[in-house]
């Protein structure tokens, strides 16, 4: 039995990408936070008005023997934009730039190798902007952003942007659901 294992992915709102992995086979646990800024322990406030330099982030706890990681980045990669800078949908901003923070040098490889190999496809029409960084001091951000879309499904940002996510993560991964 493997050892259980962290990624940390940005790909705009946490919220989002929460929502998501929560429903992942494999992953054990999911923590919305904060990563990649200036300032120790930001609160929501600074990081959204940029001033920090921290990305909203999810650091995903998962079991290499039921999920890889580069499951884990093909879900990132479907669910999110990675091809617009510091930008998803209407939510703009450097704290909701797209980026892997990797733990080891294991997942740089394989994102790398990834990014690569969709650009090669040219799975996406403009440019990736995904940055691929190590893993730096990871805040959880307050108890009111944990499992947000669980707590809020009928809040109107939780229908008009997670909603969607969510259901393209079930249409193109309905077999990795929990």
């Amino acid at each position: 039995m493997s050892e259980k294992q962290i990624a940390t992915l940005a790909g705009g709102c946490f919220w989002c990408l929460e929502a998501v992995y929560e429903q992942m086979r494999g992953v054990d646990k999911v923590v919305s936070g904060y990563i990649a800024g200036d300032k120790p322990n930001p609160s929501y406030e600074e990081v959204c008005s940029g001033i920090s330099g921290h990305a909203e982030a999810v650091q995903i706890t998962f079991d290499p023997d039921q999920v890889s990681y580069g499951e884990l980045l093909a879900v990132f990669f479907t669910i999110h934009d990675p091809t617009t800078l510091n930008r998803q949908g209407n939510d703009k901003g450097t704290q909701y730039r797209s980026a892997i923070y990797y733990h080891t040098e294991d997942q740089r490889a394989d994102a790398a190798e990834l990014m690569v190999e969709l650009k090669k496809q040219h799975v996406f029409t403009d440019p990736m902007v995904t940055e691929l960084v190590a893993a730096s001091i990871f805040y959880p951000a307050e108890d009111y952003h944990q499992h947000y879309y669980a707590n809020h499904p009928a809040q109107g940002y939780c229908q008009f942007v997670v909603a969607p996510k969510l259901a393209k993560f079930k249409e193109h991964f309905a077999s990795k659901m929990k």
